[in-house]
């Protein structure tokens, strides 16, 4: 009866291409019984697809040989501006390539191409402007400590910096760019997976796969095992055997099992027998996919335990923004006080009502705060029972149409920023009111709420402020705040500043 069951089951597969969802069929090739050379070209339009590592090696070459060319014609451009004559080749040849090889070595140090495929875009290129801040420190430091500083041009030093960190900037942007290109098309494949469990359970994972470039060969029901289940113990059954057989063929470099709660006592066992192959296996439980891509392992009392949340700021990465928010909230404060006090007379001249009105609102982990900004409309309203400004809004004063388009009427926020309620960039808070009408219909709403509330936000830099009267313009906007706080990083935050500050999509759907 097992055994009939598990042929249904494998028929299910064989049949999968034909009658399941179109992009997920593609991505899933058909399990045949072929000789390993033919499996090696399986759903490839191109043939046989290209190993990531193989592609690195590529990559870390032209890294190489762009950051010393870079450096090297740095150093003839400032020789001929400056000093009209050419350069020492083999002292400035010697220093580009010794300085590429820092470059190369810091990335390599701080794994920056572990994972390529997997990284976004701007904490790839960011970081690679880092490794190249930090070869050049160390290139210094060295020319000071064997004295040979005297003889090296400080000009020739900043160009080489400035070239280097363009060199890097533009070779990972065009890197990155062919590099998912050739992972859509089947070109590049990082790894080879084969899922082990129930079809029906593999499509989201398998999409998550293919955005990484992990090629799924094939998927394979769970074995019937007979007999002892214990590792290590009793005689394998034929059907495990048989499953051996078939990861062996499809010559994967990882094995997957999408386990429900009852597969959980079989998977000791069927590991055991899999321990034979140069394999890392993986388990996903099923109905809890996006729970575990965050998780890690971790040492919790001198316990391993498996941690499926955390804080998305480190203590480390707390201190860093802390600091940031100071540093910018105390400059704007100075530089801005006289039109802080410009704005004010006009508030008060044009309407009757406080200059500066305070609003309930939600901060981090969802504690109530006094959100200041300069009174815009002629009712102040509690967050409790506030109504969501819209366009034309007849509350909105002369002055209050003025400084809302140009989010001047944000600027006491900085006073909180420095109160420690709120940071320079985060999710924008909202007011109560709006916060309980959405959350319920929105099941990570009070995920904004992880992090302090700011004055700007990814989302707000993208186009999305203003009025959300459906869920749909609500939903956009908790995607990209929960995007911030998922992707955080102290060079993002310096983005969002400048994007606030320098792009015309910061101030779409102003009102």
């Amino acid at each position: 009866m097992h055994e009939e069951v598990r042929v249904d089951l494998y028929k299910r597969v064989c049949v999968f291409r034909r009658v399941g969802n179109e992009s997920t069929m593609n991505a899933v090739p058909q399990i045949q019984r072929h000789s390993s050379a033919e499996a090696s070209t399986d759903s490839c339009p191109f043939g046989v697809a290209a190993r990531l590592e193989y592609l690195l090696a590529r990559i870390v070459a032209i890294e190489f040989l762009a950051v010393a060319a870079a450096c090297y014609l740095a150093s003839v451009v400032y020789f001929e501006l400056f000093l009209s004559e050419w350069p020492s080749t083999a002292q400035y040849v010697a220093s580009a390539f010794f300085i590429a090889g820092l470059v190369l070595i810091a990335s390599f140090a701080f794994k920056h191409y572990a994972g390529i495929q997997a990284q976004p875009r701007d904490r790839f290129m960011w970081s690679g402007l880092g490794v190249v801040v930090l070869a050049f420190s160390l290139f210094l430091s060295l020319l000071f400590v064997f004295k040979i500083a005297d003889w090296y041009s400080r000009g020739t030093f900043f160009f080489q910096f400035f070239g280097a960190a363009t060199a890097v900037l533009i070779v990972r942007t065009m890197i990155y760019s062919y590099l998912h290109r050739a992972i859509t098309s089947g070109l590049v494949e990082a790894r080879r997976a084969l899922l082990i469990g129930d079809i029906e359970d593999c499509r989201g994972v398998l999409n998550n796969l293919r955005r990484s470039g992990i090629r799924a060969v094939g998927v394979l029901p769970f074995p019937y095992i007979r007999g002892n289940t214990v590792p290590g113990a009793g005689v394998y059954s034929q059907t495990v055997r048989k499953l051996v057989d078939e990861c062996r063929a499809q010559r994967p470099d990882d094995i997957v099992f999408l386990a429900e709660p009852h597969d959980l006592p079989r998977i000791g066992f069927i590991a055991d027998a899999l321990s034979e192959l140069p394999v890392t296996v993986h388990v996903i439980p099923i109905g809890a996919d996006d729970l575990w891509t965050s998780s890690k392992m971790a040492d919790f009392g001198g316990t391993i335990t498996i941690q499926i949340l955390h804080p998305p700021l480190s203590a480390i990465d707390l201190v860093a923004k802390r600091t940031l928010d100071l540093v910018v909230a105390s400059a704007a404060l100075i530089l801005l006080l006289p039109l802080l006090i410009m704005i004010s007379a006009a508030i008060k001249l044009d309407s009757q009502g406080p200059v500066i009105f305070r609003q309930a609102r939600h901060g981090f982990n969802n504690q109530k705060i006094k959100v200041l900004k300069f009174r815009s409309m002629s009712a102040t309203e509690d967050g409790h029972c506030a109504k969501q400004a819209i366009k034309n809004d007849p509350r909105i004063t002369h002055v209050g149409q003025i400084i809302r388009r140009t989010n001047l009427d944000e600027l006491p926020q900085f006073f909180n920023v420095l109160f420690g309620d709120m940071s320079i960039v985060g999710p924008r808070p909202h007011p109560i009111s709006l916060n309980e009408a959405f959350e319920k219909r929105i099941s990570p709403f009070s995920r904004r709420h992880k992090v302090k509330p700011g004055i700007t936000g990814w989302a707000q830099v993208n186009g999305f402020r203003g009025e959300t009267d459906t869920v749909e313009k609500m939903q956009r906007r908790v995607e990209y705040d929960l995007h911030y706080i998922d992707n955080w990083s102290f060079i993002l935050d310096l983005k969002i500043i400048v994007m606030t500050l320098f792009s015309r999509r910061a101030y779409l759907n102003a009102e």
